[in-house]
């Protein structure tokens, strides 16, 4: 399903995603038990993080210009779980954490209140 729409004279498409594909993604809260700095990378950080699982997660993250360690260390942010690993600089990312971003800069995401790590968003 799509609809067409104008943006600055340009016609572009918009692609609406079904319930059934959004059903394939798998959001998880995890807690950031580390961070560590890519050499030679200024915007990758390497993340091992809590899911809930039986050994935390390697998540690469092209936020560090943007976040410092002290703001994601010991803290839950939602993260999708089901992505194919992928090598960036030598390592594996084995998810990606959820973030947001404007003219104003990058936010990232907390739980209102500390959930299990593994806990399934919907």
């Amino acid at each position: 399903m799509s609809e067409e729409i104008i943006v600055e004279n340009k016609k572009e498409e918009k692609v609406f995603a079904t319930i059934d594909d959004f059903a394939k993604i798998e959001i998880k809260v995890g807690t950031v038990l580390s961070v560590s700095v890519v050499e030679g990378a200024d915007k990758l950080y390497i993340l091992s993080v809590d899911l809930g699982e039986e050994k935390p997660r390697q998540i690469l993250s092209g936020i560090r210009e943007y976040v410092e360690p002290e703001d994601l260390l010991n803290k839950q942010f939602p993260f999708v779980t089901n992505l194919a690993p992928r090598m960036l600089r030598g390592y594996e990312s084995q998810g990606m954490i959820l973030a947001g971003s404007d003219e104003s800069g990058l936010a990232l995401f907390n739980p209102s209140k500390p959930l299990k790590n593994g806990t399934k968003l919907r």
